[in-house]
């Protein structure tokens, strides 16, 4: 059997055992989040991916979600014709229709839980949280108690007063921050992309995915390079190999999966479907997470 065989086979087998995981943080970009013909927000889409996380929770999973598109929804709000993720957009008038959509964001996915009987809250922070010791501490605490209580976190960057999500897709990075510093076994980072290619596949047609990295050696990191986010979204696939690093050297499976078919991806996914990009859990000792955010 040649390598590239004895690697889909393991990929098969790895696969299989996500369906063991007991704590799962999930990202989602605005880009999953959006109508792509008019990029206003995706209530059918939203609703799925409140059913998806519910039968997590009841399945005995501690879930944890990291959404983007609190800017998209305060711009839809204010009935705002631009795009808030474009670079000519000032940061101010980003800013604003965060701190507006924040708000109406929660109120959504609120009213969505609740038809599932379940409670959500609302946790906002920054890279900074994480590198401030008793920040750091503080959101674990609050973190854990939520989860002990049965509620699902919605963790969001403060993007009222940072500007990293608009220009780094911090939200990639920060959901993988959110993985190491609560222990989860699995992160999914649900995007419009359908995982990891040699090349950008948009410039590149003889681009070939990769649907299993054993190991994140500089070779795949160089995949990402020069790659770019959606029109709806920040966070190019450099970013999401940053959170693949993160996440693996903490002892965290990754996967980059796209919602081009919908939401409902999750549940495929943890059912061990070959599904995406899936990044293995490999375990740096004596892991230190400020290492990596001054990578960021």
């Amino acid at each position: 059997m040649d390598r590239i065989s004895e690697l889909a086979v393991e990929n098969d087998r790895y696969r299989m055992g996500l369906r063991d995981r007991k704590r799962i943080v999930i990202k989602i970009g605005s880009s999953s989040l959006l109508h792509k013909e008019t990029a206003r927000l995706d209530y059918h889409q939203i609703d799925i991916l409140a059913r998806e996380l519910s039968d997590l929770k009841n399945r005995g999973k501690d879930v944890i979600l990291v959404s983007s598109g609190a800017a998209a929804a305060g711009r839809e709000a204010l009935k705002m014709d631009l795009d808030v993720y474009k670079n000519e957009t000032e940061m101010n008038v980003k800013q604003a229709c965060a701190a507006v959509g924040q708000a109406r964001l929660m109120m959504i996915y609120q009213k969505a839980f609740e038809e599932y009987n379940q409670l959500t809250a609302q946790v906002l922070m920054s890279r900074a949280t994480a590198s401030n010791p008793t920040s750091k501490e503080n959101l674990n605490n609050t973190m854990t108690e939520l989860l002990r209580l049965g509620v699902i976190p919605i963790v969001n960057e403060n993007d009222s007063v940072a500007t990293a999500e608009f220009s780094l897709g911090d939200n990639d990075n920060l959901s993988a921050i959110v993985a190491s510093l609560m222990g989860a076994d699995l992160l999914i980072l649900l995007s419009d992309v359908r995982g990891l290619y040699t090349d950008d596949p948009r410039r590149n047609k003889d681009a070939q995915f990769i649907s299993y990295v054993p190991h994140l050696t500089e070779q795949y990191l160089n995949m990402g390079k020069d790659s770019t986010g959606s029109g709806a979204g920040t966070g190019g696939m450099a970013t999401k190999l940053h959170a693949a690093k993160i996440a693996a050297a903490s002892g965290c499976d990754m996967i980059i999966a796209s919602t081009e078919n919908g939401t409902g991806v999750i549940y495929d996914i943890v059912e061990g479907a070959n599904i995406g990009t899936l990044f293995r859990a490999d375990k740096e000792q004596g892991f230190d997470l400020s290492r990596y955010l001054d990578e960021i």
